[in-house]
């Protein structure tokens, strides 16, 4: 094919998939900005911003940015607590670690989080998000924390709105029907914007109008700038530290996502960090959003054909043209039909396929206990549970040591098993002291690490033993750390690294 005629291939496949992704994005940033608690203008801005300014100069072309529902539970607590303008001077600071991040090259550092944890965290987003849409449905509005949403619901649902019930109940069940029935070649068109056309239309039709979304007059007139005194430097730091790092994680596992969709170049992870700051850095000054990669918008993206990171850009761009031009066909949208769609995109949070996934590597608990934390806790408490535990099993899996015993003969074999390191010595020492004694022992060893104290413990237990009456043969341990540490030699000039200095001291009796 001609290079003109590609081009023109290429150009007309970003397009098509740029309209299918503003579509898609349309919705879900005016209901993320009410799970928020911001005015819709927040989370116009950082769709704009995540199309133009990260689609420009992100590592990952095929990615699409913008606001994303996982932030919202922390966007919501930090305008409840800082105001809009103490809020964006939080996502302003975010940004600015996030670059100084991605310049460090500290991409792939930030994704060192356990998958149980990260999905803990977005189903514990998901249900907070769902339970506080549900009070919407019924005309009310969404309360602090997941709890007070719990104790309000008997209280909404016995003032429910019927008008706002209508509309957002029947909003639902069109989202549920087309994503379950309707033919994969119908479902290019978004479900979402179908769904929010159709319940906004039954909304004009009732005798009763339902609450409806407040357009301010001054949508393109006004920005919320930050304000860096809303709070100590500290609070705005420690707040902005917690921001940046979960939209980082998100981006930075949306781009390993997205590359998994296509055939094309592979994202750079330390480019897109900093772009993902750079992108934060311009919705926070001007008001908005906090901006992350969407796997939505990013596989509507990819499946419509894009090609390049024109398509993402593109997206900016219209919605651009819609705030400018056509912002006040966006006050006829009831509020429980955005409700309806945030609850959908909430209950997708909460992956029933990946918590099987999760039980068949044992770490359910993990995600149990980071789901509940976020849930009835707060996000920060719920993932520093999550991540705390995961620290303690990997230190309980370390410190496991297993001993074999098999009778041969006058002698008791014993062998050994797990990693032997100064972590691992009580448990260690407990189960040598439960040998029978006086026996004549042959000790041998299956190790995958030996350091300088638990040869000294062996060592130790060994004299005893013997001065009790015992016996023990045992394999050289100075040959053994040989063998260990030329077995890491060996792998780290596969990998072409230098090999990490042995620690401890082989020495010891034979």
């Amino acid at each position: 094919m001609p290079a003109a005629a590609s081009g023109r291939s290429t150009l007309m496949r970003d397009l098509l998939a740029s309209l299918v992704v503003f579509l898609v994005a349309l919705p879900l940033s005016l209901g993320i900005a009410a799970a928020s608690g911001a005015p819709i203008r927040a989370g116009l801005v950082a769709a704009v911003v995540g199309g133009i300014v990260v689609g420009l100069a992100g590592g990952a072309p095929l990615q699409v940015s913008g606001p994303a529902a996982g932030l919202s539970v922390i966007v919501f607590g930090l305008i409840q607590q800082l105001g809009l303008a103490g809020a964006s001077a939080v996502v302003v600071i975010g940004g600015g670690l996030q670059v100084l991040a991605g310049l460090g090259g500290v991409a792939r550092a930030a994704m060192a989080i356990s998958p149980a944890v990260l999905q803990g965290m977005l189903g514990g987003i998901g249900l907070v998000i769902a339970l506080g849409q549900v009070q919407v449905l019924f005309g009310s509005g969404p309360q602090p924390s997941a709890l007070a949403n719990l104790r309000h619901l008997p209280a909404a649902v016995g003032a429910a709105n019927q008008s706002a019930m209508i509309v957002g109940f029947t909003t639902l069940a069109l989202l549920w029907a087309w994503e379950r029935f309707l033919a994969p070649r119908i479902r290019l068109v978004p479900g979402s914007l179908f769904a929010i056309a159709a319940g906004t239309a039954l909304g004009a039709l009732l005798p009763e109008a339902p609450p409806r979304i407040e357009v301010p007059a001054d949508l393109l007139t006004r920005f919320d700038w930050p304000d860096f005194r809303a709070a100590e430097l500290g609070t705005l730091f420690s707040a902005a530290l917690a921001l940046a790092f979960i939209a980082s994680a998100e981006s930075l596992l949306c781009a390993v996502a997205t590359d998994q969709l296509h055939p094309g170049p592979r994202a750079n992870l330390n480019r897109e960090l900093w772009a993902q700051g750079l992108g934060n850095l311009t919705s926070g000054f001007l008001g908005g959003l906090p901006v992350t990669g969407v796997i939505v918008r990013s596989t509507a993206n990819i499946a419509s054909g894009a090609q390049t990171r024109l398509s993402a850009v593109l997206h900016g761009v219209w919605m651009l043209l819609l705030v400018t031009s056509f912002a006040s066909f966006l006050g006829v949208i009831p509020r429980a039909v955005l409700a309806a769609l945030l609850i959908m995109v909430g209950l997708k949070l909460v992956k029933p396929k990946e918590i099987v996934q999760l039980a068949r590597f044992n770490e359910a608990i993990l995600y149990a206990i980071t789901i509940l934390g976020v849930v009835f806790i707060d996000l920060l408490w719920g993932v520093g549970l999550g991540i705390g535990f995961a620290l303690l099993m990997l230190l309980r899996k370390i410190t496991q040591v297993e001993l074999l015993q098999r009778e041969a003969g006058a002698e008791l074999e014993v062998t050994i098993r797990g990693s032997l390191s100064f972590l691992a010595v009580p448990t260690l020492m407990n189960q040598l002291e439960r040998l029978p004694a006086g026996r004549r022992l042959h000790l041998s060893f299956d190790v995958d690490h030996l350091d300088h104290a638990a040869i000294e413990a062996i060592r130790g237990w060994r004299l005893g033993y013997e001065r009790a009456g015992g016996q023990v043969l045992k394999q050289p341990l100075d040959a053994l750390w040989g063998e260990l540490a030329a077995a890491r030699r060996d792998s780290a000039a596969a990998q072409g690294t230098p090999p990490a200095p042995a620690s401890g001291d082989p020495a010891g009796p034979r």
